[in-house]
C-alpha cells in the first residue's frame, strides 16, 4: 500500500480511493476492501453513552487499520439498538475521526421526507467533505406499529411501493435539478448545489453518493438499472445473496456514477483468540436475535445470561440457522470465511459487522481480523 492512501488533503477532505468515491481498495492480503457495520449496540448493565463511546472507538479503530468505510444502521423501538437517528450519529462520528467513509446502512427512506434527507447529509457532507455515504432502504426498521407512528400513517405498504418515486425526488434534492414547472422547483436543500449559484458561491466538488441497501430482488434491480452501488444484507438473508447480486449484475446499466456494477455484503463475523471465547461472545447476539423475533427486545445480554439460557427446540432451530451464516473463531479461520465468503459470492467489497454484548470484545475482534489480514498499524 502506498504512503498516499493513509493521507489527507490540506483542506481536511479525504483522498478517495476511486475516483467516483464509492470502490475502495483492498488492503494488506484482503481479498476486497474491508468496511464496518456498527448497530451501536446497548449490551446489559450498559448505557446508551457507552454505546456511543464504543462506536467513536471502533470507527477510530477501523480508521487507523484501514477499513474503508464505516456505517450505521437505522432502527426503531429496539432497546439494544441505539442507531436511532444515523444523521447525529454521523455528526458525532466525523468530529473523531480524519479520513475513513462514514455513512448510513442505511437511512430507511419511507420513514422521513426526501427533502429532510437531502438537507441532513448536505450537512453532513460540510462537515466532512469527500467522506458522507448515502445509503437508503426502504422497509421501516422496525416493528409495524413504529413505522406508523414514524410514518404518521397506516399505509405502510404504500410507503415502500413509493420508494423508486421517494429516490428520484431525493436525488433531485442533492443535485437540485428539478425542471421549471415542477412544484419543488424553487424549494432547495441546504447545503448544497443551490449556494453556489448564489452571488459570490463556491462550487463544492462532492456530493454524498447514494447507495441501495437490500436484503431481496427489489433493491438489486433498482439499484442495477440506475446504475449505483448495491449492499446486500448477508447476515440476515444469507440464502438471498448470491441470487440477488446476480440480478443485480444482470440489471446493471452504466451510469454518471458507476461504469460497471459495484457490490458490498454486510457479513457478521467476530474473531477472539480462542474458538470457545467466539463462540461464547456471538451467543449472546443468538439470545439478542430470538428475543427480537419473538416480540421480546431488550439489551444484549452478557455471555454468562446466554450461557446459562435454556433454548426451547423452535428456539435452537433459529440459532443453529443463525449461527450457519455468522463466521467466527480464531483469526485465522475468520479470515478463511470471509476469504470463502468473498470467492462465493464475487462481492467487492465485505462490511463486517460484530455481533457481541460488549464493546471490548467487538474491538478485539476487529484488531484481530485486520491483523489477519496484515493490515496496517498506523
Amino acid at each position: 500500500m502506498s504512503g498516499e492512501d493513509d493521507q489527507t488533503r490540506s483542506s481536511g477532505e479525504a483522498i478517495e480511493d476511486g475516483k467516483d468515491g464509492i470502490r475502495g481498495a483492498a488492503r494488506g492480503s484482503a481479498p476486497v476492501p474491508l468496511s464496518v457495520l456498527d448497530l451501536v449496540t446497548v449490551g446489559a448493565g450498559h448505557t446508551a453513552s457507552d454505546a456511543v463511546r464504543t462506536a467513536v472507538d471502533i470507527a477510530r479503530t477501523a480508521e487507523r487499520r484501514g477499513f474503508h468505510r464505516y456505517w450505521v444502521a437505522e432502527h426503531h423501538s429496539m432497546p439494544g439498538v441505539a442507531s436511532s437517528s444515523p444523521a447525529v450519529l454521523l455528526a458525532h462520528l466525523a468530529a473523531h475521526t480524519e479520513r475513513i467513509r462514514l455513512g448510513s446502512g442505511g437511512v430507511m427512506l419511507p420513514n422521513h421526507a426526501p427533502l429532510v434527507i437531502a438537507e441532513q447529509f448536505g450537512t453532513l457532507e460540510a462537515m466532512a467533505p469527500g467522506r458522507i455515504d448515502l445509503g437508503l432502504g426502504r422497509a421501516p426498521g422496525t416493528d409495524g406499529a413504529t413505522a406508523a407512528a414514524l410514518r404518521r400513517t397506516e399505509r405502510l405498504h404504500e410507503g415502500a411501493d413509493e420508494f423508486p418515486q421517494q429516490l428520484a425526488e431525493l436525488t433531485r434534492f442533492l443535485d437540485d435539478s428539478f425542471p421549471d414547472g415542477h412544484p419543488y422547483a424553487k424549494i432547495h436543500a441546504v447545503p448544497g448545489p443551490v449556494q453556489a449559484t448564489s452571488p459570490g458561491g463556491v462550487r463544492s466538488t462532492h456530493r454524498p453518493p447514494l447507495w441501495l441497501l437490500g436484503s431481496s430482488g427489489f433493491s438489486a434491480r433498482l439499484a442495477g438499472s440506475l446504475g449505483l452501488p448495491f449492499a446486500f444484507a448477508h447476515h440476515f438473508s444469507a440464502a438471498n445473496t448470491v441470487p440477488a447480486l446476480d440480478l443485480y449484475r444482470a440489471s446493471f446499466r452504466p451510469s454518471e456514477v458507476l461504469s460497471e456494477p459495484y457490490a458490498l455484503i454486510g457479513v457478521a463475523a467476530l474473531a477472539a483468540e480462542e474458538e470457545r471465547e467466539a463462540r461464547r461472545q456471538v451467543m449472546t447476539g443468538a439470545l439478542s436475535m430470538v428475543r427480537l423475533r419473538t416480540g421480546r427486545p431488550g439489551l444484549v445480554p452478557g455471555p454468562e445470561e446466554a450461557e446459562a439460557y435454556r433454548f426451547n427446540e423452535l428456539e435452537r432451530g433459529f440459532v443453529d440457522s443463525w449461527l450457519g451464516n455468522v463466521v467466527h473463531g480464531t483469526p485465522d479461520a475468520v479470515r478463511q470465511g470471509l476469504d470463502d465468503l468473498a470467492k462465493r459470492t464475487g462481492a467487492d467489497e465485505l462490511m463486517i459487522t460484530a455481533n457481541a454484548h460488549g464493546g471490548a470484545a467487538r474491538l478485539r475482534s476487529y484488531e484481530l481480523i485486520a491483523d489477519a489480514y496484515g493490515l496496517p498499524r498506523a
